[in-house]
């Protein structure tokens, strides 16, 4: 029922777009806090005039899972923009609601209402109809409960389909590989990264066939793309911070320091005096992914709450990371509204737009040193009491390590 209300209370919001038409009247759309990509891109990738996502149009720049999506929609649509949107709207907010429940399932009966994070969440309100995120968000929560359930095929079926609608469900597959080197379980990580790679094949494979260059749009555009707007590398940029400003190097300087990052935390998952939990690897490696990436748009947010609060749900690290969410996803369209010549008094600058940026970025690394900090010290970790291990690890739950980096000695007998 709050999934369902979530859902009706993120339509709402875009009344001023939806039924007030401001997304057809310029900075109206940003003043008034309810744009959407999913209108705009109605007639910006020809979806009005009938053309099937990379078929005839080769310059979707998404996966193919959020292609289907669009051209589902669109013959539902009858060629009208605003019954394109509501269909897609129906369809995430459906999304919503069998994540929330997923999510729910995954906290395990000790915190069911945990996944309120989800259902409500106020940077789940203000940003769920921006994109088409939500879908990809209850695949891949789909995908890490048929894992819980230790069911390993399906759970590669879904995760697989997620990472063909949005690209960033490929960490948990890694998080699924460090705590599988730690536990030895590797005939059903196999299992499930058969079925994945099988999956995305599937999916993928017939739409190379009939337009590679369509079908390539998604991962040319994510290379060549410069920086872009919430990310760290657009303020370097913007304020010519040294070698870090060089646009040249940009692809390189991101994803090594994702690398980095990364690497850090293979050696904590092999390293951490107790297995971390499955949902903790997996919400440090998506934050590690997003505070590195090129862009970092404000419907992010659908991507990590649900591992956020799956990871340490504790409300008032949760609510203070909620609040930089809520401030950004403001001072983005006002920065919008303030590049208007006609409209300048009325948005922000610079200023006030990358404080929000930095807000945003520190929480998430400041949520990111408390989990490790609950990996490193497993009896803080709220989830695990009443010795209960990790209810969402599947194979993970209870495991014996057989794989651990600097090993400590036993404690001497007294």
């Amino acid at each position: 029922m709050f999934a369902v209300l979530g859902a009706f209370l993120a339509y709402f919001w875009k009344s001023a777009c939806r039924f007030g038409g401001a997304w057809n009247t310029g900075v109206e759309q940003y003043s008034n806090f309810c744009y959407t990509d999913i209108y705009p891109l109605w007639f910006a990738r020809q979806l009005s005039d009938g053309r099937i996502p990379y078929i005839d149009n080769p310059d979707v720049e998404y996966p193919v899972g959020i292609g289907a999506i669009m051209e589902f929609a669109r013959r539902l649509s009858f060629g009208d923009g605003v019954t394109f949107y509501d269909i897609t709207v129906i369809l995430m907010g459906a999304s919503l609601v069998v994540g929330v429940l997923l999510m729910a399932a995954l906290a395990g009966p000790t915190r069911r209402w945990d996944a309120l994070w989800y259902a409500i969440g106020p940077g789940v309100v203000l940003c769920a109809y921006i994109n088409w995120d939500l879908a990809a968000g209850a695949l891949a929560l789909g995908g890490l409960l048929a894992w819980a359930r230790e069911k390993q095929y399906l759970a590669g079926v879904l995760l697989a389909l997620a990472v063909a609608t949005k690209f960033y469900p490929l960490m948990f597959l890694g998080a699924l590989f460090l705590l599988t080197a730690r536990t030895g379980k590797w005939l059903a990580f196999g299992k499930t990264l058969g079925a994945a790679v099988a999956t995305w094949l599937l999916v993928n494979v017939p739409i190379m066939l009939i337009n590679f260059a369509g079908w390539s749009k998604f991962y040319v555009f994510s290379s060549e793309r410069g920086v872009d707007w919430g990310g760290l590398w657009f303020y370097f940029q913007k304020y010519q911070w040294g070698f870090l400003a060089n646009a040249d190097a940009l692809n390189e300087m991101a994803m090594g320091t994702l690398a980095i990052l990364l690497l850090g935390i293979a050696v904590l998952t092999v390293s951490a005096p107790r297995r971390p939990r499955l949902a903790q690897i997996c919400f440090l490696a998506l934050a590690a992914f997003m505070v590195t990436n090129k862009v970092w748009s404000p419907q992010y947010v659908l991507w990590l709450v649900p591992l956020a609060v799956l990871a340490r749900p504790k409300w008032p690290a949760l609510a203070i990371w909620q609040l930089t969410e809520v401030w950004y996803f403001f001072a983005i369209w006002l920065y919008f509204v303030g590049m208007d010549p006609a409209h300048t008094a009325e948005g922000i600058s610079d200023g006030p737009y990358f404080l929000a940026v930095w807000a945003r970025a520190l929480a998430v690394t400041a949520l990111m040193a408390l989990v490790v900090w609950d990996i490193l010290r497993p009896e803080r970790d709220l989830v695990r009491q009443n010795d209960i291990d990790d209810q969402s690890g599947g194979v993970f739950d209870h495991a014996p390590d057989r794989f651990v980096l600097f090993r400590r000695p036993p404690a001497p007998v007294s």
